[in-house]
């Protein structure tokens, strides 16, 4: 094991450190457990303990985090999380990247995160692959917002394919926006997440941010407009040459799903996958794939998420050596 060293950061802003520490101390516990340091504050400065690669984490973690804060912006749990996972990637260039909405500041926690807001910013058609919790469509949600405000777009297009609900969707109760927006919920949520409730009333009323299922898309040219089709996974290929071909002038696309839950009756090919085969090296295509270790949610999640990985994996190589 590396010989322990001492380092000291010291900071500008006597306030900005108190929230830098966290109420008792919490943020300095997070990243002791994340990096494996021992950490210690006192008035502005923190002291750091440990080996010196891990002390060096330690310290580009924490002056991540006094910059947010140096902004106005806020430090939760998540974001302390996230400038552990960045510190042990630098050169991720993640500090430079940021989404800015009304109501919500996004940044990358995780190195593939900021890998996906370059695809974001740089790509007229971008696919995000990977388990659930990793920022897939939420990022993408975020930067659809972004630009709207910006006026870089007229619209924002969020659907999905209404899979889940199949031959039941006529038994459900109600008119059909009341049958099928229990499916369009998660992407509502987003939505609200990044603009005040009755902005995003004004804007679905108005037109400019629509949320249909997939099958509404059909026969439509979508000009200068963003648009998101998340759970991509259970599209069928037909279904999802239909939607890749409605990108209009001035228009992106962010294509979301995880291979690994397909709800298509089987032996029915999935879309996505499908797409992956067929549009390689394509101009103007972003790729970027996630997995457990860009989950975002609760550290459990992660675990479950990379259990299921591994046992999947063990099957795959268990057929093929039979």
């Amino acid at each position: 094991m590396s010989e322990a060293i001492h380092l000291t950061c010291e900071f500008a802003d006597n306030s900005l450190v108190q929230q830098l520490v966290g109420p008792h101390n919490t943020n300095l516990a997070r990243l002791e457990q994340r990096l494996d340091v021992i950490l210690h504050s006192r008035g502005n400065t923190v002291t750091i303990e440990g080996p010196q690669a891990r002390a060096a984490r330690a310290e580009t973690a924490l002056k991540h985090l006094y910059k947010r804060l140096a902004e106005g912006l806020p430090v939760e749990i998540g974001d302390v999380d996230g400038a552990s996972r960045l510190a042990q990637n630098p050169a991720s260039g993640a500090e430079d990247l940021a989404i800015r909405t009304r109501k919500r500041h996004i940044s990358a926690r995780t190195p593939t995160q900021a890998t996906y807001l370059k695809a974001l910013q740089a790509c007229d058609l971008v696919f995000a692959l990977g388990p659930a919790g990793t920022g897939k469509t939420y990022m993408a949600v975020a930067k659809a917002v972004e630009m709207k405000l910006a006026g870089h777009v007229d619209r924002i297009i969020l659907s999905r394919p209404a899979v889940e609900a199949g031959e039941r969707l006529g038994f459900l109760p109600g008119d059909m926006r009341e049958k099928i927006d229990p499916y369009l919920r998660p992407l509502y949520d987003a939505l609200y997440d990044m603009l005040p409730g009755d902005y995003v009333g004004k804007l679905l009323l108005s037109g400019e941010i629509e949320v249909a299922p997939l099958a509404f898309m059909r026969g439509r040219t979508l000009t200068s407009a963003f648009i998101i089709l998340d759970e991509a996974q259970n599209t069928t290929p037909v279904q999802m040459k239909m939607a890749l071909t409605r990108m209009g002038e001035n228009s992106r696309m962010v294509v979301t799903g995880d291979l690994t839950q397909v709800d298509l009756p089987r032996g029915t090919k999935s879309g996505l996958e499908d797409a992956l085969e067929t549009l390689t090296d394509i101009k103007g295509m972003g790729l970027v794939s996630f997995t457990h270790r860009d989950v975002v949610r609760h550290d459990l999640v992660t675990r479950i998420v990379a259990a299921y990985d591994k046992r999947d994996a063990q099957r795959k190589k268990n057929s093929t050596s039979e």
